[in-house]
């Protein structure tokens, strides 16, 4: 009731501030008759004063004496007391105003057709109690925000809420809360590297100290970590050590499961800093650092011949160890780097019968090469 009571005070003051203009009108047309009155009074002394200097000639001035007479009678009979309205100016009034009346009746009635007038208010604080799966993510966002203002000590309420700050770019606050979940539920490398990817993302990107602490923690904790890796990879790239980040994305790039959404992003990188993806396949350990820059001083075809050498060594060390998943993929991927799909696809083969056709390996090394446009001779 009290919504209805609102509505039809601040229909009728919208209504009547369009409205009383209008009734108003007729008031309002003396002041502006004397005005005009008196402009043309002193057009008439002006006239005068431009004839007796010469200005204008006794003609002229007859003339416009007579047009400004004739415009004093017509303003004179529209101010006589009781004078009509012109029949123009009623009717525009007329429609105006019902105009103006029939928009709140005809939105009222749409709106009691239409709308929902008996549908209770919905503070925030119900609408934050609705069930997730109806809620926005802002929504739900609140909804966390305000839990952890009631219970701050609550760790993985923390832990839940920073990689969505993450996502959000909301770097600051992604940096507290995933201090504040390391903090009441401890380490692990999954908030460490979410620690450090806010650090350096808050900073523009940049890897610095504490980011670098952060990630190296991960590792300590899980040395597989990918983005701890990657990021370590990019802060030693940011200090001018090009050639150990390139060792260190290929050596990454050797580990990294075929579906991993990291590959990419390893690649790119590797891309950009001018090395070849395939040096990462290698022997075991990689190539070191002085390698890498020695090959980046090659000629292009002196280097190409250096990388088939190394991937041909790579395929005498499969036929001596032909149990060595991490090898095969690595083999199967230089060799579609170099073009050679055949020589891929039968790399593909042999790893298969290394590990048996219905083995967990051969359907990890299918999907692998199926990745990368190689598919198993049938």
């Amino acid at each position: 009731m009290l919504f209805w009571v609102i509505a039809a005070i601040l229909t009728l003051g919208a209504s009547l501030a369009v409205l009383l203009p209008l009734t108003g009108g007729m008031k309002g047309a003396s002041p502006a008759g004397d005005h005009d009155l008196e402009v043309y009074r002193d057009q008439l002394s002006e006239l005068d004063r431009d004839m007796a200097r010469g200005l204008i000639q006794p003609g002229e001035a007859e003339e416009a004496r007579a047009e400004i007479g004739r415009r004093i009678l017509r303003l004179s009979a529209a101010m006589q007391p009781g004078a009509a309205t012109p029949r123009s100016a009623r009717g525009a009034r007329w429609v105006a105003s019902v105009a103006v009346l029939a928009v709140p009746l005809l939105s009222w009635g749409l709106y009691g057709m239409l709308g929902s007038p008996d549908l209770p208010s919905q503070p925030l604080a119900e609408r934050l109690a609705k069930n997730p799966a109806d809620s926005s993510v802002d929504e739900l966002v609140a909804r966390a925000e305000a839990h952890l203002a009631a219970n701050p000590s609550d760790g993985k309420g923390w832990d839940v809420l920073a990689p969505i700050y993450l996502r959000l770019q909301r770097f600051p606050d992604a940096v507290t809360a995933y201090r504040n979940a390391i903090s009441l539920d401890g380490d692990s490398a999954v908030r460490q590297s979410g620690l450090g990817e806010a650090i350096a993302s808050a900073a523009g990107g940049i890897v610095s100290a504490d980011a670098q602490k952060a990630f190296e923690a991960a590792l300590k904790l899980d040395p597989a970590n990918a983005k701890a890796n990657f990021y370590l990879g990019v802060g030693l790239a940011q200090e001018g050590k090009k050639a150990e980040a390139v060792t260190a994305w290929q050596k990454m790039l050797g580990q990294l499961a075929p579906d991993s959404p990291w590959r990419s992003a390893v690649q790119q990188a590797l891309a950009e800093a001018g090395a070849p993806a395939v040096a990462g396949a290698a022997p075991a350990n990689g190539p070191d650092a002085q390698q890498v820059e020695a090959a980046r001083q090659m000629s292009p075809q002196d280097r190409q011949a250096m990388i088939e050498t190394m991937v041909a060594g790579l395929d005498d060390k499969l036929k001596q160890n032909p149990r060595d998943e991490e090898g095969w993929m690595r083999l199967i991927r230089s060799y579609v780097v170099l073009g050679k799909a055949d020589q891929a696809r039968a790399a593909l083969g042999r790893a298969v019968a290394a590990f048996g056709a219905d083995s967990e390996q051969a359907r990890k090394f299918t999907a692998f090469a199926a990745s990368l446009g190689v598919t198993a001779t049938e």
